[in-house]
């Protein structure tokens, strides 16, 4: 039996879920697809950071709008999403890294943010037990934060529900025609037609935009995640340590530190595994910026995918197949990115043109250029 759309999003993590929230409300009857469930990709596997310290014009714009859209949202939804304006500190501890930070902050105040850097006494009386040895500095936006990611899709889940917006979930997507209208075929056997298509798989969109002879420059890598038991709380922001062997982690509002750290060398692939040596590792480099840590105990740890761009940033475009559109290779910025991103993106799908400059997540791109704070 053929089904047929105005739209339909092929991935229903924070972008698919975003998109189709937005697209229900340009009044486009949609379809979301899922391989899985709702925000069984990298969405519930992350750890739910919120920040506008970004290196771009475009990528601090688009997350000024989704700091806005996320401060909504318990007022749209109905329920609370654990939004906090909480802070973002990036800490630095090497001189180039420290010059990196102010022009990034010279850039980010042009736009609006409210960001400073400041020194390590001053990051020490904002988490005062910070460990500062060798720390030279710190890039300190109060107005980051942080969300509930599986909320925030209920949230979703709930205003395309009520726009009469259909799901097929644990569903993959086994081809894709295209002729007039795109013509999705289902693995169990359900036909879609939608007159417009995103693809918004995360770690999966590669393989899916092969079905329609695209070649998509995405990259999937495995991150690893820990989190701990509720404690008192004695951290506010998210603390960012660059160093090689450095970490990030939050407390959430419900008490628990939630945090990780990028692999090096990274470890690609579509790849859920989680190890023993992340776990030790990054409990050892938690207490070593919180030394009051060690009295925490670690609940469980797991992994999930970052999709990864050759500049780090994501790719938000038409495709060269018409009325076929990407969203993915948010390079681990994917929660927050999703509100902002597609706010502009069903903008461009609606109307044909873009309200914002997004030409640095063109698929035409060089990606020459790399995102500085990733």
């Amino acid at each position: 039996m053929k089904k047929t759309y105005d739209s339909a999003v092929i991935g229903a993590g924070i972008i698919g879920m975003a998109a189709a929230y937005n697209l229900s409300r340009e009044g486009l009857k949609t379809a979301v697809i899922d391989k899985s469930y709702i925000g069984s990709g990298s969405t519930g596997r992350c750890i739910s950071g919120i920040r506008q310290q970004f290196s771009t014009a475009a990528s601090i714009g688009l997350m000024k709008d989704s700091v806005s859209l996320f401060s909504q949202m318990e007022d749209e939804f109905g329920f609370s999403i654990d939004f906090s304006k909480s802070g973002y500190l990036l800490m630095a501890h090497d001189e180039g890294l420290l010059n990196v930070f102010k022009s990034n902050i010279e850039l980010q105040k042009k736009e609006g943010i409210n960001v400073s850097l400041i020194s390590p006494e001053e990051a020490l009386s904002i988490v005062p037990g910070l460990n500062t040895d060798g720390l030279l500095g710190a890039a300190y936006c109060p107005d980051d934060g942080q969300a509930y990611p599986f909320s925030v899709l209920k949230g979703y889940k709930k205003k395309i529900d009520e726009k009469s917006g259909d799901f097929y979930l644990h569903n993959p997507v086994s081809g894709i025609e295209k002729k007039e209208n795109f013509l999705l075929t289902l693995a169990n056997g359900t036909l879609i037609e939608a007159n417009k298509v995103l693809l918004s798989a995360g770690a999966w969109t590669r393989e899916i935009g092969k079905k329609v002879g695209l070649d998509l420059p995405l990259y999937p890598e495995r991150h690893e995640a820990v989190i701990t038991e509720r404690i008192p709380k004695i951290i506010e922001p998210m603390l960012v340590d660059y160093r090689k062997d450095g970490c990030y982690f939050q407390q959430l509002l419900t008490g628990q530190v939630i945090g990780c750290y990028t692999p090096d060398p990274n470890v690609p692939g579509i790849r859920t595994d989680s190890s023993c040596e992340f776990l030790l590792e990054m409990a050892q480099r938690m207490v070593r910026l919180v030394p009051e840590l060690e009295k925490a105990a670690i609940l469980r740890h797991w992994a999930g995918c970052y999709t990864m761009t050759p500049d780090g940033s994501p790719i938000v475009d038409q495709t060269e197949v018409e009325n076929l559109y990407v969203a993915s290779g948010m390079s681990g910025h994917g929660f927050m990115f999703g509100p902002g991103i597609c706010k502009h993106l069903v903008t461009y799908m609606v109307e044909n043109k873009w309200d914002v400059d997004f030409s640095e997540f063109s698929i035409s791109r060089s990606f020459g250029s790399k995102e500085s704070l990733k």
